[in-house]
């Protein structure tokens, strides 16, 4: 594996995310993420039968075998007061959420 994580560049990425590691964390989440890197790179040693069709999920599925996806088909809440009652404030029928502080980064 050529790709590695160095301490220089895990140093400038904790900077960047204004994170607040001690060395010790720090040096175990680089080589955690190393240890992902590595297995990234395994998985991309693995050989692949280029006639293939991809799959999301691996396993091919003939359409001849498959039964056919049901359709979306929207339905309405049957009880919208019962869901409203447990959010923390609404208004006019729609949930209030709080603001997320931003910080802006020079």
């Amino acid at each position: 594996m050529t790709d590695q994580i160095t301490p220089e560049v895990f140093s400038h990425l904790v900077e960047l995310a204004a994170l607040q590691l001690d060395p010790a964390e720090g040096e175990y989440i680089r080589r955690q993420l190393n240890n992902q890197l590595k297995s990234i790179h395994e998985l991309e040693a693995i050989p692949l039968d280029n006639s293939l069709a991809p799959a999301l999920h691996g396993v091919p599925y003939p359409a001849e075998i498959s039964t056919a996806p049901r359709a979306d088909v929207w339905q309405a809440c049957p009880d919208v007061a019962a869901i409203l009652s447990q959010a923390p404030q609404f208004e006019d029928g729609y949930i209030i959420v709080p603001d997320i502080p931003h910080t802006n980064l020079e």
